[in-house]
């Protein structure tokens, strides 16, 4: 049995015919919709476009023609991008700067919670969040790539990240006899006690994010950018292009 230019929920996404097998569908769909806490029927509909299936021997997971990181990682390309600029940290937008700002910029890139910036007058928009634990490993290889995503039942956590696979290769990969692991959990959103991650993109939040968006839309000098201002799903090379589309004058 097969799908072919539908997603589970019926709406129109992929442009071409999509072989979908079922026990794919029921092995890693089912398991990571109740993670996540979705329902299979509320997937948003641009969920299958990140899901490839492929009848090849390509085990990338991305289609582009280019994968990497800036060289560093991206703590150092901030850094270099924020090189002479006067940086604050700690501080709570929504405790006074939200009312004045306008006294110290003449511009302002907001990238929280657009339903903060308006004070939720429209209702709360729901967010997923994540976990993390990371752990140090005296082996100088743990599972022999950057990521792998768990998909059964008994498995808690939904992938691993081991760090030194990103930028080592090869032999290289043993010249460091220990290695750090991060583990993923899925969590429940709740203010004040867990980051946003993601956007819960299902019709309800959908319709509400437009709300705001039509208050952004007319709001003077404020620039809104990201997932959390946009409530919509950014990989890096898109946050990068969206960078670079902004007017900033």
């Amino acid at each position: 049995m097969y799908i072919a230019r539908k997603t589970i929920n019926g709406g129109f996404v992929v442009d071409n015919l999509v072989s979908y097998n079922f026990v794919i569908y029921n092995s890693i769909l089912t398991f990571a919709t109740e993670s996540i806490l979705y329902k299979k029927k509320e997937l948003p509909s641009f969920i299958i476009k990140r899901l490839p299936v492929r009848l090849t021997y390509d085990n990338n997971y991305f289609n582009d023609p280019y994968q990497g990181i800036p060289i560093g990682g991206y703590n150092k390309l901030i850094n270099a991008l924020l090189e002479g600029c006067e940086v604050k940290t700690d501080c709570e937008f929504f405790e006074g700067l939200s009312q004045s700002w306008r006294e110290i910029a003449d511009r302002l890139v907001y990238t929280g919670k657009i339903d903060d910036f308006y004070g939720c007058r429209f209702g709360r928009l729901e967010y997923r969040s994540l976990r993390f634990e990371t752990e140090t490993l005296d082996v100088p290889n743990y599972q022999g790539v950057a990521l792998m995503n768990f998909t059964d039942r008994e498995t808690s956590y939904t992938r691993i990240i081991e760090h030194k696979h990103f930028e080592q290769f090869g032999e290289a990969v043993y010249g460091n006899p220990k290695t750090v692991i991060t583990r993923e959990y899925p969590l429940a959103y709740q203010p004040g006690q867990a980051e946003p991650y993601y956007p819960v993109n299902d019709d309800r939040n959908n319709r509400l994010y437009h709300e705001y968006q039509e208050l952004a839309d007319v709001e003077k000098n404020v620039l809104f950018g990201g997932r959390l201002a946009e409530y919509k799903y950014y990989n890096m090379d898109e946050v990068i292009k969206r960078v670079f589309s902004v007017p900033l004058i």
